[in-house]
């Protein structure tokens, strides 16, 4: 046999052999961009309940057959029909035999204000389940996977995890820790400063950013700050957006120093108002406050200081899910030593203050030793009107 021959039928061996085995991997790539393809869109349907599902998670579903969408849902509220059960609903009879795509593992307890969505999908048909991620909720965590499985319906699990995981990292962190999501926001000049030495602090960024921040307001449980901000800005903290929800407002006030006639108790019928005190609080104060509408909570203090661990438990038991610290530089350095924040977000106009004796983002003892230092990751960082966006998650672990 010539060398071109021996070529030849080698060449048509590797040719049939490629072919079987990457029509095989071909196929399994197809699928796996198809179910990629229909998780995004439940990711997308699920964003659309941001800021109303607390205290549950966002969640989408898509319902798949043959390739086409016949329904769609994502949850909308607490004690509504979650996103599965909407998207089964549309597509009817359609959802025998069909493929289901949702974000997170769907639920199987009755501890709640609706039935198991597993239930419903056996029910429908459906013969193959497509997820995200497991639901980090004890009460779930694997069982609603075991329950499908148990009904012969196939499921995949990790199809998008990470992009379903930054959705519900909040959830996750009240879940699994019973405490808040920690946001601090601050609006700032490029060097560093919040405010005057005389205190001003209005207008530091433009009106973009304060847009942008009362949206942030819109999407969280509640909204921090320290009694500082409330005796020099006097603010009203709600969302001011129409149709949106206005969070909780929350002061650090050691001493129950907030005016009677502060906005924040005037306005006490637009959203609740928590202060959080300590024993040093005026017993008639907290008589007056009170019967104004406010909440009080007296937490324990360290030299003057509330203890921040304490804020935090306070606020998961009242179900407080995300907060957002719009404080000044002495709520915000609590926060930060407190390693108690999962997120920045900063605000950055281009001026100078130029000194040290205007305001600056963070106040109180700095940390000694550089090895100490607070790190950031994942930066985003864009242009906002004239000011500068920046945010990141904190490091977490021991630096």
């Amino acid at each position: 046999m010539s060398t071109i021959e021996e070529s030849r039928r080698f060449f048509n061996k590797f040719a049939a052999d490629l072919t079987s085995e990457g029509g095989s991997l071909y196929s399994e790539s197809m699928a796996d961009q198809e179910d990629q393809k229909f998780m995004k869109r439940a990711i997308q349907l699920a964003r659309r309940g941001r800021g109303k599902t607390s205290p549950n998670p966002m969640v989408g579903a898509v319902v798949v057959r043959k390739g086409k969408i016949v329904g769609e849902g994502f949850h909308s509220g607490p004690g509504l029909p979650h996103a599965e059960v909407l998207a089964l609903a549309q597509a009817g009879g359609r959802a025998r035999g069909a493929t289901l795509y949702t974000n997170l593992e769907p639920c199987c307890h009755t501890a709640k204000r609706t039935p198991p969505c597993t239930d419903a999908i056996i029910r429908s048909g459906i013969k193959r389940v497509v997820v995200a991620m497991t639901d980090p909720n004890p009460m779930v965590s694997g069982k609603g996977f075991h329950i499908l499985r148990q009904a012969g319906i196939e499921v995949v699990e990790a199809i998008l995890r990470p992009e379903a995981e930054r959705l519900n990292e909040v959830f996750i962190k009240y879940i699994t820790t019973q405490r808040p999501f920690v946001i601090l926001k601050a609006a700032m000049t490029l060097d560093g400063r919040i405010a005057t030495r005389s205190g001003t602090s209005r207008w530091i960024t433009g009106e973009a950013a304060r847009r942008e921040v009362h949206r942030l307001r819109s999407e969280v449980d509640a909204v921090m700050v320290g009694i500082g901000t409330v005796l020099a800005d006097d603010p009203m903290l709600t969302a001011r957006r129409r149709g949106a929800k206005n969070p909780m407002r929350v002061v650090i006030d050691p001493s129950l120093r907030t005016p009677l006639n502060a906005r924040i108790i005037t306005s006490i019928t637009e959203a609740p108002t928590l202060l959080l005190t300590t024993s040093k609080a005026p017993s008639g104060k907290i008589k007056k406050l009170k019967e104004r509408g406010a909440q009080i909570e007296l937490l324990p203090h360290t030299k003057g200081e509330v203890v921040f661990d304490a804020i935090l438990d306070r606020l998961g038991k009242a179900g407080v899910t995300s907060l957002l610290i719009e404080g000044g530089g002495r709520v915000n350095g609590m926060a930060l030593r407190a390693r108690a924040v999962d997120r920045v977000i900063f605000y950055v106009a281009p001026k100078l203050l130029c000194g040290e004796d205007a305001k600056g983002v963070v106040a109180g003892r700095s940390i000694s030793d550089l090895s100490q230092a607070i790190r950031l990751e994942r930066f985003k960082i864009r242009r906002i009107g004239e000011d500068i966006r920046i945010e990141a998650d904190v490091r977490k672990g021991a630096p």
